[in-house]
């Protein structure tokens, strides 16, 4: 084998079940329904590499409109890194998103800023674990998200996310064995979260409130359908110092963290809404 039998095209859609399965292998515990959603957010920007014809390596690089991109499932088979492939992949990703501000959460950023120098460390996300044994009753504010307008629910996404995804949030809301729940205040959609079943437990993402008190309402609802004994996870960003404080108040304990990194300022979120971490690999 030699560098010449390397190549790099797009992921067809069957090939995400690939991506999820080596995504379960290095410990990052996708959600079981994950693949359909993370197609639908951009077709076009999940790559694979071959060796071969062999799939040996993978990345996704998907575009939030003209402005704002996101890469994640960054991985190359242990028996075949050290050889570049990993680099082609991560640079045929870079050219599909163009000068777009470029997101992403890194386990490893010291090794990323080596690579891309371009890529800055800017905060932590922590994520928590819980291992359910405690059942609360839910707030008369918590609706089921579907029992909102769509446009409600787009319009507050994007003024917390900061860019648009609908086709994302469409599928992300009715995958199976989802539950998605919205906080009402004052007639308005204040708040947000889905929860999902994962390859091990459920895991919250996105939790969006527009403040603590509201946030753990929606936890505590979208929790309460999770039988006992089973593990929960939650990604918050250490920028929102209420998150951590509510995870580390349900007895959740840190089992993992990345470093979310971009290529350029680092844009304007705001954090202080931000209780979960939709994806780390979208975002």
């Amino acid at each position: 084998m030699n560098a010449d039998a390397f190549s790099i095209r797009r992921m067809m859609r069957s090939e995400i079940d690939i991506a999820i399965d080596w995504a379960e292998a290095e410990g990052w515990n996708p959600g079981i329904h994950d693949a359909d959603c993370f197609y639908a957010a951009d077709p076009n920007g999940f790559l694979i590499g071959l060796l071969d014809n062999e799939p040996v390596a993978m990345v996704s690089a998907v575009t939030y409109g003209e402005s704002y991109g996101f890469m994640g499932f960054y991985i190359v088979k242990p028996e075949v890194r050290n050889r570049n492939y990993g680099v082609r992949l991560w640079d045929e990703g870079l050219r599909y998103l163009q000068d777009r501000c470029i997101g992403l959460d890194s386990v490893r950023p010291d090794l990323v800023s080596r690579k891309k120098p371009e890529f800055k460390p800017c905060y932590s996300n922590h994520r928590f674990r819980w291992l359910k044994s405690e059942q609360w009753s839910v707030a008369p504010e918590v609706i089921e998200l579907s029992d909102a307008p769509f446009s409600s629910v787009m319009a507050y996404d994007g003024e917390v996310f900061g860019f648009s995804r609908e086709t994302f949030l469409k599928c992300w809301m009715s995958r199976p064995g989802a539950r998605a729940l919205g906080f009402i205040k004052n007639d308005k959609l204040s708040g947000y979260g889905v929860i999902r079943e994962c390859r091990e437990g459920f895991k919250i993402g996105p939790l969006f409130a527009d403040n603590a008190e509201f946030a753990r309402a929606l936890f505590e609802a979208l929790t309460r359908d999770v039988k006992m004994g089973r593990h929960i996870y939650l990604d918050t960003p250490e920028r929102n110092p209420e998150a951590v404080i509510i995870a580390k108040s349900y007895g959740m304990t840190e089992v993992f963290r990345t470093t979310r990194m971009y290529n350029r300022r680092e844009p304007a979120f705001p954090l202080d809404k931000w209780f979960g971490v939709t994806t780390f690999e979208l975002g």
